[in-house]
């Protein structure tokens, strides 16, 4: 998210290692019909106040239509079924203005705003911080997951 320049394989190849071995942080390879398409990483983790960060990328330009949505939908079943958090946080650039109507699609509400907060781009650029608590999403699942496979799951 934070990277404006282009990024090396080398340079890719030693974060990926860097992320496999930081044993708070999980990282997951998105697959469509046996092609990568994204990755979906769970950061910070907290056990002790359950609750984390996450983030997701897409990393092809021909990606199915709600390819995000879905994996939204998994990152949040795995991180308040499989984790237990209590709290999902994130950071969206705030030009990002699709990616933080989706997470509030999924029931992220905006917590904060770090301004002029990353150089990106030779631009100083605000954040916005969102956030999900979990204690309703058993409830909430069905509904999301009946929209995005329908009724029968497919």
């Amino acid at each position: 998210m934070y990277s404006d320049h282009i990024i090396s394989q080398e340079e890719h190849d030693a974060w990926f290692t860097r992320a496999l071995a930081d044993m708070p942080v999980l990282c997951f390879i998105f697959l469509y019909q046996d092609n990568p398409i994204g990755f979906v990483s769970f950061t910070n983790i907290s056990f002790a106040h359950e609750r984390c960060y996450w983030a997701f990328y897409l990393g092809e330009i021909d990606v199915p239509r709600g390819a995000g949505s879905v994996m939204e939908f998994f990152a949040l079943d795995y991180a308040f079924l499989t984790l237990k958090i209590r709290k999902l946080c994130c950071e969206v650039f705030t030009f990002n203005e699709g990616v933080i109507k989706l997470h509030e699609k999924f029931g992220f509400v905006q917590e904060g705003r770090f301004g002029e907060h990353y150089l990106k781009n030779e631009k100083y650029e605000d954040i916005v911080c969102l956030a999900k608590f979990g204690k309703n999403w058993a409830d909430e699942r069905m509904t999301f997951k009946n929209r995005l496979f329908g009724k029968d799951g497919n």
